[in-house]
């Protein structure tokens, strides 16, 4: 029989590809379900529902960071453990497995113990209020003791995926996800928690995900398995990780640094019902985003493995598949936040004047994300081929070097709407210089492994 990770250079490439992308689609939307059903519950608690909504929603920048760590060992370790499959290097595959479970131990107990520690100032700094900084610390003192669970969750599934088992991916977030959304309006509502209970019933969750995945990875089903004797810091390995899996890392944490600086503006020049716009507006980024990165995640196994294997021409078809689909969801799901705002904004909230003036905000700043499934789809293909410089200087742009110091500028001449606009003006160009970049280096990347392989034939 086939392995699943041989199938990747060899079944047809359409069928493999929706097999793969499916799956990683709804483990994608699922796993986003775990704060967009919080915030949909809390937002909609008697008397209180819209100040939580904000306080939670100063909470994500934190919440960002410890899945930027778990993508920096699992997305940087998942595509070269994948190439090494291509090359029938199994041992190999299986030390960077290893090495990615330690670096995941040691950013848990970090992380919780660095976050718990200094919360009150950290939430203040990211745009609480006094009227919302009680809702913002009962839910983030008890999801950080929750850390590691979404460590191994978010962390390990990559290596799931990456072998070609995007199915078993899905399951283990779904797990999660259904006993969030069944626990949620038991502890928020049923037992009277509020925050707490959303926190409470997202930890759990994560707990029953982390242990699906660690189950798999342990199991003879699994083609690379966690062993104990790699389970370790390996040097020349973490190097490897590090330098592929700072990209992703910046791109979500970077994300926290976005999220601070929108919402420290919008305290300073709108105040408490701007930052909880900007709380479902983050919420309603993550529904148009996740399902488009589940699409490019989903395939980006197919090209690292045929990469690895010399299959070239395998490669490009799948690139161009993914970026046409890409696109067209980022149109499709972007386009409705554009055109009929209040679809996503009453979802939140039912505070008329909250969901006023977030469908008065929301065209402007979704406009930009109607293209963005091009970004998405070069930025997921660099990754797929190793390319960690490029795709940190991608990663960069469009954050660090665009949105964040239009943020700060634009609002200084035109108000409270300049923060806004500034998150379209930076997807624009940091697409058009994507789209340079990658014409530029993708072609002579692959033009130099074709080359290689022909050597080595």
């Amino acid at each position: 029989m086939e392995r699943n990770d041989e199938r990747l250079g060899s079944a047809p490439l359409g069928k493999l590809m929706v097999s793969m992308a499916l799956p990683a689609v709804a483990a994608q939307v699922i796993n986003v379900l775990y704060n967009i059903v919080d915030r949909i519950y809390i937002g909609h608690i008697a008397g209180y529902g819209e100040l939580a909504l904000t306080g939670v929603g100063v909470t994500a920048p934190i919440l960002m960071v410890i899945s930027a760590f778990s993508a920096f060992a699992g997305m940087g370790g998942a595509p070269q453990a994948s190439i090494q499959l291509g090359k029938k290097n199994y041992e190999g595959a299986e030390k960077i497995l290893g090495s990615s479970v330690a670096m995941l131990l040691l950013f848990s107990v970090v992380l919780t113990i660095v976050f718990q520690a200094f919360k009150t100032p950290i939430l203040y700094a990211f745009g609480a209020s006094d009227n919302t900084i009680i809702y913002a610390r009962q839910y983030i003192t008890i999801y950080l003791v929750g850390t590691i669970f979404v460590q191994f969750a978010l962390g390990l599934n990559t290596y799931i995926s990456g072998q070609g088992n995007a199915k078993v991916a899905m399951l283990s977030v779904l797990l999660g996800a259904i006993t969030n959304i069944i626990l949620d309006p038991i502890f928020i509502f049923g037992l009277g928690m509020g925050v707490r209970g959303a926190a409470l019933a997202t930890i759990i969750s994560q707990a029953l995900s982390a242990a699906w995945v660690l189950r798999f990875l342990t199991s003879p089903k699994s083609v690379i398995r966690i062993r104990r004797e790699y389970i370790r810091f390996d040097k020349g390995i973490i190097l490897g990780i590090a330098a592929l899996g700072i990209s992703p890392f910046i791109m979500q944490s970077t994300e926290s640094l976005v999220m601070i600086t929108l919402n420290t503006g919008l305290q300073k020049y709108g105040g408490d019902l701007y930052v909880g716009t900007m709380s479902i507006m983050t919420s309603v980024m993550q529904l148009i985003i996740i399902p488009v990165q589940g699409i490019s995640q989903g395939v980006q196994p197919i090209m690292s493995y045929n990469y690895g294997a010399g299959n070239i021409k395998r490669v490009k078809d799948t690139f161009v598949r993914m970026v046409l689909i890409c696109l067209a969801g980022t149109i499709l799901f972007a386009g409705i936040a554009v055109l009929k705002p209040a679809f996503y904004a009453q979802l939140f909230s039912s505070n008329e004047e909250l969901t006023a003036l977030t469908c008065r905000y929301m065209p402007i700043y979704f406009l930009g994300i109607t293209i963005f499934g091009i970004q998405m789809g070069c930025q997921t293909t660099f990754l797929a081929l190793g390319q960690a410089k490029v795709s940190l200087v991608i990663a960069l742009l469009r954050k660090v070097v665009l949105l964040i110091p239009l943020a700060i500028i634009f609002p200084k001449f035109m108000g409270v709407v300049g923060i806004y606009r500034a998150e379209p003006t930076a997807d624009f160009t940091s697409v058009a210089i994507t789209m340079i970049l990658f014409f530029i280096t993708a072609r002579k990347v692959l033009a130099e492994e074709r080359t290689g392989q022909t050597q080595r034939n």
